[in-house]
């Protein structure tokens, strides 16, 4: 049972004059519509997975404009569909989570910007920049300019950005470059409104189809001779058609400030936001959003346009750039041109402001009070004093913390597939000795924290087995590669199963099948189970990763259920020690715990409400056995197994416990038996509406249990 999105896909029906509420992400997709996008793709990752899952599950509005939605088995598969845009004046939109998912899909890409486009093509891209990112610290600024893509960066307000999305398409058809649309998380995240139009259907669609293909032009495909006839229309058509079509539609804003003119700031457009908050601090703005000094707020990124630039810097006396991020594309952009223009106007930026990490409203601040005291002297404000009661609070605060919390590294959800696989392997390493492990992008890369810290490099989603074939061959041991079954299919099968059995590889290949995508928001995927006949009943196993493994010629193959520990184990031991020679793949499946619990949820609440019987197991520690030793929890990192003081004053230790918010997995217990832990484990069965014999039975122990107690 997927997260449902009904609540959005209404918003996606508004029309004409309705008013829109919600988050930023939301409003772009209802953008989408109204542009009259004729085909959807991507590949999901924070922050942009709900414009993809909303609109897979609005099927039935898609169907009526005539809109195709694709959810692609990787990036690289999604950057492709835009070639449809090449040819056809059909208007594409293709989606996916920062630099990383651009690395996988930079092939299409330069391919597909060195022909041009006839139709709009539009690439959304998830900007996970800074301290809360989740991925590697690169900017997909480099890709706009390597490949030609013009680059918008809205300034985080619903109306603008849902208008910079209609521009985002219109400009690449002015100029036939493909545009890159790149939200912050706090822009993906902003809430607010704006007035919606009607959705657009596209002319050419699932609804009207194209008679016949396009007449064959040599010159729209990305092949030498012509890829050097595009290289130069990139610099002499393409970059001055968008120049003039951003000067035309004002796509960047001068904001006035007219207390100070002869001083001046450029920022890009998603942090316009913040650099306000932080002129405010500095008595410079007010909440309605004036400012005294002029704001070029640069919602195109690339290309710049020269005469906007030196227009804005001309006769000032100085000018700060706010960018984001290392190193400062636009600054050294704008120095250039300036220099060309024989503008002298000197030019700040990361002499000031930090040069890397994300630019909150607190590292804008010192930064720009640097410039102010240099270039106002005169003004007085309060800033300095707010950034030094800002870091005075939060020595304070660890004053009287005391002692430094404790770290709190992330981990599994409760009941997790994937921990009782880590916990064999631990187990394992404690007979066999230590084994080198390639982790992967996914939910299980959460077993590189304690209490597990197993793996020594993630190079890629789907990338583990290829990643460890320069070290196999130099390793005694075998090494373990460890994948998803989401990498699996993104790019884990030809890159790393296909590379270990052309090339004879020694190695295990651990396959986490949990059913889903989990660690882009549980969305479906080919080998995603069946549902179930009936309602009550376990999903259909689905045998697709198996059958793949079998018609590619995998021999040593595998399959355990990820609870029980002990058969983990025996089968991780006899892969690292088997005389076999060649690659070796153990598929570990359980289904996602989130999944599992949105699945049986409703359906035990059902059976509640008609009155027919449910157990629900639970587990829990018999403090007077348990000894405090902990292995359990140094074994499990289970949320749900924590330690509480012990109940005998005699003894220090405090015990462990099981809290509220176990969902009955077993893991405690199955770790308990396998590494021949205490015996404090006990399981319990909570029986709601039990039959009459069950309560008959029930009695008779209550009074069984109350007489020896007695006696």
């Amino acid at each position: 049972m997927e997260v449902s999105f009904a609540e959005e896909i209404k918003s996606l029906r508004l029309g004409e004059g309705d008013t829109f509420h919600g988050e930023g992400i939301l409003a772009v997709t209802k953008a989408l519509l109204q542009s009259g996008v004729a085909y959807v793709g991507g590949y999901q990752g924070a922050p942009v997975s709900h414009l993809l899952d909303v609109m897979v599950q609005a099927q039935a509005l898609m169907n009526q404009l005539g809109v195709h939605v694709e959810a692609c088995a990787n990036e690289a598969s999604a950057a492709a569909m835009l070639g449809a845009s090449i040819h056809y004046p059909l208007r594409g939109a293709v989606t996916w989570k920062s630099i990383v998912g651009t690395n996988v899909a930079s092939d299409a890409l330069s391919n597909l910007a060195s022909p041009g486009v006839l139709g709009g093509a539009l690439i959304v891209v998830g900007e996970d920049y800074g301290e809360g990112a989740s991925v590697i610290q690169e900017r997909s600024h480099a890709f706009a300019l390597k490949s030609t893509l013009c680059l918008l960066d809205p300034r985080p307000e619903l109306g603008h950005m849902v208008s910079m999305v209609e521009h985002g398409f219109a400009l690449s058809e002015a100029s036939n470059m493909p545009v890159m649309l790149e939200l912050r998380i706090r822009a993906c995240h902003v809430r607010g409104s704006f007035k919606t139009r009607d959705n657009q259907a596209p002319k050419l669609s699932t609804r009207h189809l194209m008679r016949e293909p396009a007449r064959f032009d040599y010159n729209r495909l990305a092949h030498p001779p012509v890829t050097f006839q595009h290289e130069k229309r990139k610099l002499e058509e393409r970059i001055p058609a968008a120049r003039e079509y951003i000067l035309q539609h004002s796509l960047n804003e001068l904001m006035a400030g007219d207390k100070h003119p002869d001083l001046g700031l450029v920022v890009q457009g998603g942090l316009y936001n913040a650099l306000l908050r932080s002129l405010q601090q500095l008595g410079l703005a007010n909440s309605l959003g004036q400012t005294d000094i002029p704001i070029l707020v640069l919602n195109v990124t690339y290309p710049l346009v020269p005469s906007q630039v030196a227009s804005f810097c001309q006769g000032k006396r100085a000018v700060l750039v706010v960018e984001e991020g290392s190193p400062e594309y636009i600054e050294q952009d704008i120095a250039t041109q300036l220099r060309r223009a024989d503008i002298q106007t000197p030019l700040h930026g990361k002499d000031l402001l930090p040069g890397a990490g994300e630019y909150s409203v607190e590292a804008i601040t010192g930064g720009l009070l640097q410039w102010v005291d240099r270039y106002l002297p005169q003004h007085q404000s309060a800033a300095s004093t707010w950034l030094k009661d800002l870091h005075a609070r939060r020595s304070q605060a660890a004053e009287l913390l005391g002692q430094a919390l404790p770290p709190r590294p992330p981990g599994f959800c409760i009941g997790c597939p994937e921990r009782p696989v880590f916990s064999a392997l631990k187990q394992v390493q404690q007979e066999i000795g230590a084994v080198h492990v390639a982790a992967d992008i996914g939910c299980h890369a959460l077993g590189t924290f304690e209490p597990f810290n197993t793996g020594h490099s993630i190079l890629g989603y789907g990338m583990s087995l290829a990643s460890r074939a320069g070290v196999s061959p130099m390793m005694q041991g075998r090494t373990l590669a460890i994948m998803g079954d989401g990498g699996f299919w993104h790019n884990g099968l030809l890159t790393g199963v296909q590379s270990a059995l052309f090339n004879g590889d020694d190695a295990v290949l651990l396959i986490f099948k949990n059913g889903y995508t989990s660690a882009t928001g549980t969305q479906d995927i080919i080998s995603t189970p069946a549902q179930a006949p009936s309602a009550g009943t376990e999903p259909m196993p689905n045998m697709t990763i198996e059958a793949t493994l079998q018609g590619l010629g995998v021999q040593w193959l595998k399959t355990v259920h990820t609870y029980e520990v002990d058969q983990v184990k025996a089968l991780l031991k006899d892969a690292f020690t088997s005389d076999f020679n060649g690659l070796k793949v153990i598929i570990a499946e359980g289904e996602c715990q989130l999944e599992r619990q949105r699945r049986i949820k409703p359906q035990l609440a059902q059976r509640l409400q008609q009155g027919q019987r449910v157990v629900k197991v639970k587990y829990g520690v018999d403090e007077d056995v348990c000894n405090g030793d902990h292995a359990c929890i140094r074994l499990s990192g289970c949320p749900t197994l924590t330690l509480k003081d012990n109940p005998d004053p005699l003894k220090v230790d405090p015990v462990a416990t099981v809290i509220d918010g176990c969902v009955g997995c077993g893991l405690c217990g199955e770790n308990a038996h396998s590494a021949s832990l205490c015996p404090s484990f006990y399981r319990a069965e909570i029986v709601q509406n039990p039959t009459v014999l069950e309560r008959l039975w029930a009695g008779v122990q209550q009074r069984l249990v109350r007489a020896l107690q007695t006696a």
